[in-house]
């Protein structure tokens, strides 16, 4: 449903980095997109949705935000469990911090996810649901 979404990073060599790591783990890949910016999204044959990272502050931002200064939360879809605890095992490789271990989440029904914080405090999640996360 997402057509595309952005975030501001301080770091782009280091974002770049955190976001090659979780991107294998959910069948994503980064893609350069400008010296300032890179996409994270499915592939070149299937562009859209995706998730542009970047060190320029967007147009349409209010005046005086920043990266870090509203977190931002993206949940990507995940094929199984399995793929939710790479990713969490992937970011806390690449950089960033647990903001909720993999497993069931109460009251969100089968559904499985795993919270980490990129390196600008960006809530990064991957989950399942239905069978996916029951298996």
């Amino acid at each position: 449903m997402i057509d595309h979404t952005g975030i501001v990073v301080t770091d782009l060599g280091r974002a770049r980095r955190f976001y090659d790591a979780i991107a294998k783990p959910l069948g994503l890949s980064t893609a350069s997109n400008s010296p300032e910016s890179f996409l994270f999204g499915r592939s070149a044959e299937e562009p859209i949705p995706y998730l542009w990272i970047g060190t320029t502050r967007p147009s349409y931002w209010v005046e005086g935000s920043r990266a870090g200064l509203n977190q931002m939360h993206v949940a990507f879809v995940a094929p199984s469990r399995e793929a939710v605890d790479a990713f969490y095992r992937a970011a806390l490789a690449a950089g960033g911090t647990d903001n909720g271990a993999p497993g069931p989440r109460e009251g969100a029904g089968a559904y499985y996810g795993a919270f980490v914080l990129d390196p600008d405090g960006n809530n990064i999640e991957a989950c399942c649901r239905g069978a996916a996360a029951s298996a």
